[in-house]
């Protein structure tokens, strides 16, 4: 069992896939929290996809370098996010038609400009499905700055993102700038989606976002233990999953989150199961 666990920890490549993916969970858990509670998992799928516009313009102009895909990625995320967010809110169009007006005009782009690039299928296809095993160590510290900056700016407004979640008439009889607010919290998941790339890609972002906070939702109904839970559940969920990857010759990402969702379905059966008992 020492050897099963010390193995694949020889490797640098894994210490680094490790921390990215224990801090990506944490970050990914927190915040999906609220995409949660407010029911936004159709935004954060959206906005998951809308960045390959983004992901192509930067290996365009950086002749296939990966520097300028985080930053391009990033711009495209939030140009997304608070274009959806814009049309939602100054229009009669409700926010699940502007994320489908988004959601298909950014990504049909995104493929798009992907399909001009001939060798595409090999240099983009690890944004499409994650390679938490090729991070390097600068992209370990942009993960750190950004999602640190991110968990400092959730915890911050804390309180005002926690009414705006449960009660959204009382944050605006409390006088609390909602739109701003709104528009902060559209912006750290584009943020938290970017920074969260490489460990799982485009196709399986949103199970980061969701999963580990619905599987925490079932065990408690305190926002902070919820996050907490959460962040367990995701970083868990990322070291396991690595493992897995190892040892089972499967894909990171994947495995990644076929770990969440079976953690997810462990509790619900298990949740499912106590109450049955309590009738």
């Amino acid at each position: 069992m020492i050897n099963f666990l010390l193995e694949p920890l020889q490797y640098a490549f894994m210490l680094r896939g490790l921390t990215a993916a224990i801090m990506v969970g944490i970050v990914s858990a927190v915040v999906g929290t609220y995409v949660v509670l407010r029911g936004m998992a159709f935004f954060g799928d959206a906005l998951a996809h809308s960045i390959l516009p983004g992901v192509a313009v930067g290996y365009l102009l950086g002749n296939g370098k990966k520097e300028p895909l985080f930053w391009s990625a990033l711009v495209a995320a939030i140009i997304s996010a608070l274009g959806i967010g814009t049309i939602s809110r100054n229009t009669k169009i409700k926010e699940d038609t502007a994320i489908g007006i988004i959601f298909a005009g950014t990504f049909a782009l995104g493929v798009a400009l992907i399909s001009t690039v001939r060798s595409y299928t090999v240099d983009l296809a690890h944004f499409l499905f994650g390679d938490v095993l090729g991070v390097r160590e600068s992209d370990l510290w942009l993960i750190a700055i950004f999602g640190g900056v991110t968990l400092i700016i959730i915890f911050a407004f804390y309180k005002e993102f926690m009414v705006l979640s449960f009660d959204p008439v009382l944050a605006t009889t409390l006088r609390l700038p909602v739109k701003l607010l709104d528009f902060l919290l559209l912006i750290l998941i584009a943020v938290t989606i970017v920074v969260s790339l490489q460990t799982v890609g485009v196709s399986l972002m949103v199970a980061m976002l969701v999963t580990p906070a619905a599987t925490a939702y079932l065990l408690t109904k305190r926002l902070p233990v919820m996050m907490a839970w959460a962040a367990v559940i995701a970083s868990l969920s990322g070291i396991i999953g690595l493992y897995v990857s190892y040892y089972w010759s499967i894909a990171s990402g994947a495995a990644i989150v076929l770990v969440c969702t079976a953690i997810f379905g462990l509790v619900w059966g298990g949740v499912t199961l106590a109450k049955c008992l309590k009738t």
